[in-house]
């Protein structure tokens, strides 16, 4: 081999490893992450499709969603340990995470109107350290209401479940009310914040009688899906939510954005921030795709028919 061969191989070989350092990350980074630990699994494995792997790459600090009085709490201590990033799950967490720091990036998802409530400026430009995924659609509080009235099919009272401390239910409140004055059925709310509430509040639904159950978002809701869809069950209430756990526990229907799906997409916005954007230069995604799950054992525990129609349309049947 001739001398200039040589020396242009042994150049590419000494630029192999350099090549090869410039892929992986400059150090390893910390992520705070603040919620459901189901959604923390979810991100973990969009973070690993991108080629991070934890251990080398990406050490997590988890802390539970599970107790609003603890949020705060938990946020300055992620705060404290200097982490990279912070990943949060629902609109209380978010909130807890901005009022704990004004510069650690923070991702959110599953986060109601954050317009609204405070937590960015804009969607296309929010403007300070928070971006990420919201739950924004309000067209929902209609579709809900019109699911359960094509099995319902004489609804006309309808009970509506959330929680006054969750920052977005106002607006909930709000676009269901509309919803159902369009399609003239009665409202009767009812309140839950924490998981000792339930029995009242389904005591509280059970003496009106409603012929179905709306549960709005709320970072309690999710958590204890199982627990509501039991009530829902025993009080042979057809009950919506907008989560897909909720049918898997027990309850009839959900509709609504994937959950895990945004938690994936989180991941996403982690990288960018990773790379050097800044949290303000990113828009905040609202969710395009929509998942109808119907639990067809728990309509025939309630003596319903499904219409086919509706099961043509189901993303999922539970069965």
């Amino acid at each position: 081999m001739k001398r200039r061969g040589i020396i242009a191989l042994l150049g590419c070989a000494a630029a192999w490893p350099l090549a090869a350092r410039a892929q992986q990350p400059d150090r390893t980074r910390r992520i705070g992450f603040l919620g459901n630990k189901h959604r923390l699994e979810k991100m973990k494995k969009g973070l690993n499709d991108l080629g991070y792997v934890e251990g080398r790459d990406l050490v997590f600090e988890y802390r539970p969603g599970d107790r609003a009085d603890r949020l705060s709490g938990f946020a300055a201590e992620l705060v404290a340990l200097n982490v990279d990033v912070i990943v949060v799950t629902g609109s209380q967490a978010a909130h807890a995470a901005q009022q704990a720091t004004r510069s650690i990036p923070i991702v959110m998802t599953g986060t109601s109107d954050p317009v609204r409530t405070g937590l960015v400026a804009s969607l296309a430009r929010p403007g300070g350290n928070i971006t990420g995924l919201s739950l924004q659609s309000p067209e929902l509080s209609g579709k809900r209401l019109g699911l359960l009235k094509e099995i319902v099919a004489d609804l006309s009272r309808v009970a509506v479940l959330s929680d006054p401390d969750d920052p977005p239910v106002v607006f909930s409140l709000r676009e269901t009310r509309i919803a159902a004055q369009a399609l003239g059925i009665e409202l009767q709310f009812v309140e839950a914040r924490r998981r000792e509430d339930f029995d009242s509040a389904f005591a509280a639904i059970t003496r009106v009688q409603p012929g179905a159950l709306v549960v709005l978002p709320a970072s309690i809701m999710t958590r204890y899906a199982e627990r509501i869809a039991n009530l829902a069950l025993n009080g042979r209430m057809p009950a919506i939510s907008y989560f897909r756990e909720f049918p898997a526990a027990g309850g009839l229907l959900s509709y609504g954005p994937n959950l895990g799906d945004l938690s994936r997409r989180a991941a996403v916005y982690v990288d960018k921030i990773f790379k050097g954007i800044k949290p303000a230069d990113l828009p905040v995604e609202q969710p395009t795709k929509f998942m109808l799950v119907i639990n067809l054992r728990t309509a025939e525990a309630l003596g319903l028919t499904v219409p086919s129609t509706m099961l043509a349309r189901a993303d999922e049947v539970i069965e």
